[in-house]
């Protein structure tokens, strides 16, 4: 019988095992989305205690927590920070076969150097022993960060943020980078109620009036120079389908005037504007050789309960079921015959769409740079043993695996950091398997290094880092 969590975790054969520790475990880390905030990055914080930097703000683990039956006041209320902790002790037993029970119990490792499992039996001592490590400098944001091997970290940020805290991060000297990441879709949701707010900050940053669409796009090219000029070499978007509707430039033009004046806009005109921007962004991020990432297909804020006391990002959201091929495909093609379509990154939330967003990255290669599109690594509800499998099989084979840029964490912890080590794992465990059944030839040096281009220099290569 195999120890839990021991040095060859999931690892399944000799030639996994030699994968993993000799080519894969010692490669940087270049974390290439994340939600982390680039405040507490700079400022080189310490927190508190483990459940400041465990479940503030983590959604999986509010989740665990409710389906056991835990009272909110203990999940995002006014309990005291020990007694949050002791409920998610409680819980993580119930959570064998989540991976968040992998996941604990690796950055209890990993962070911490603690093997004990993690019940209401143990939380007591183990709150004790990681608030008093993480209240030091040897586990500060930046000591996790340097901790893990991380090299470049790419945050999620909206375009008129003023971008102060990856300005002064740059002026220290430091074993990675921080970057960050244009985050624009406020500024596509025109229905949304907040869309005239976001219309008025991005005037005062830009100190420009936007009356019509011409101004709109202007002032969002100055943000993506501002962002270009402090490192960002990325955008991202998480909608839940791709907009490809018809339109002309005089008709969206209409369409916001209407908005900016109050006035409720139909559902066909919503969708116009929203394609509408999301083409004349796509055209910017080209000619800035950014590249541009879409998270497709999640069902936001279902829980109305939930939104209404705690926001959104409560922890409420889910798998949707949205058609995805057709105007994704017709996005990516009237961009790619006007050859401005930049370095694209797919994730797909519905595995069901696994197949249909491998082939259509396949579609729009165009010889430039290796896998130029990108079928992106298994996200959120798909993050996790199984669907990192079934994206990496997928992949394997209606695309070229060799060629894929990896892992991210997009994540809001400091902690999360395992699970790059999770998905190499995972990889050497397929591969080596492959190799021991004789479906690979038992080229160990060529495959080792395939290991470590999908680990970290095919994302260094694809972002020019």
């Amino acid at each position: 019988m195999k120890a839990f969590l021991d040095e060859n975790f999931l690892l399944q054969n000799d030639t996994a095992q030699i994968l993993y520790h000799e080519y894969a475990s010692k490669m940087p880390i270049i974390d290439y989305h994340n939600h982390l905030p680039p405040d507490e990055i700079t400022g080189n914080i310490c927190f508190q205690n483990i459940t400041e930097a465990w479940l503030r703000g983590d959604h999986y683990k509010w989740r665990a927590m409710r389906a056991n039956g835990i009272n909110e006041t203990f999940i995002t209320g006014d309990a005291t920070d020990p007694d949050k902790f002791l409920k998610w002790a409680e819980t993580v037993p119930h959570t064998m076969r989540n991976p968040l029970y992998h996941w604990t119990h690796l950055e209890l490792q990993r962070y911490f150097d603690i093997n004990t499992l993690l019940d209401q039996h143990s939380a007591r001592t183990i709150y004790r022993d990681t608030s008093e490590l993480l209240q030091t400098e040897a586990c500060s944001t930046r000591a996790i960060l340097r901790k893990m091997n991380v090299e470049v970290i790419c945050t999620t940020d909206d375009p008129v943020d003023d971008l102060q805290f990856h300005k002064a991060f740059q002026m220290d000297s430091e074993s990675f980078d921080l970057l960050p990441g244009f985050r624009p879709d406020k500024f596509l949701i025109v229905e949304s109620e907040g869309f005239t707010d976001q219309i008025h900050k991005l005037e005062e940053v830009t100190s420009r009036d936007i009356r019509n669409l011409r101004d709109l796009v202007e002032c969002l090219q100055m943000r993506i120079d501002f962002f270009h000029d402090a490192g960002c070499r990325l955008s991202d978007h998480g909608l839940t389908r791709i907009f490809a509707a018809d339109f002309t430039d005089d008709e969206v033009d209409k369409i916001l005037k209407k908005r900016l004046a109050q006035r409720q806009l139909y559902s066909a005109e919503v969708l116009q504007y929203k394609s509408a921007m999301l083409y004349y962004l796509a055209r910017m991020y080209e000619a800035r050789d950014w590249t541009m990432q879409f998270h497709l297909g999640a069902l936001r804020n279902n829980n109305t309960r939930l939104i209404r006391s705690l926001g959104s990002d409560a922890g409420a959201d889910s798998i949707g079921d949205f058609p995805q091929a057709a105007d994704l495909s017709k996005f990516l093609n009237r961009l790619d015959s006007e050859e401005k379509l930049a370095r694209t990154v797919l994730y797909n939330l519905n595995p069901r769409d696994n197949e249909v967003f491998a082939t259509m990255a396949g579609n729009f290669q165009d010889g430039s740079i290796p896998g130029k599109i990108q079928w992106g690594s298994a996200w959120w509800f798909l993050d996790q043993k199984d669907g990192m499998e079934d994206q990496l099989n997928v992949l394997s084979n209606m695309g070229l695996l060799s060629r894929f840029i990896g892992m991210l964490t997009d994540s809001r912890s400091f902690l999360s950091f395992p699970r790059h080590e999770y998905f190499r794992r995972i990889l050497c465990n397929l591969l080596g398997t492959d190799i021991e059944n004789g479906l690979l030839p038992n080229d160990k040096n060529f495959i080792g290094s395939m290991v470590q281009d999908i680990s970290y220099r095919n994302v260094k290569r694809y972002l020019g880092l």
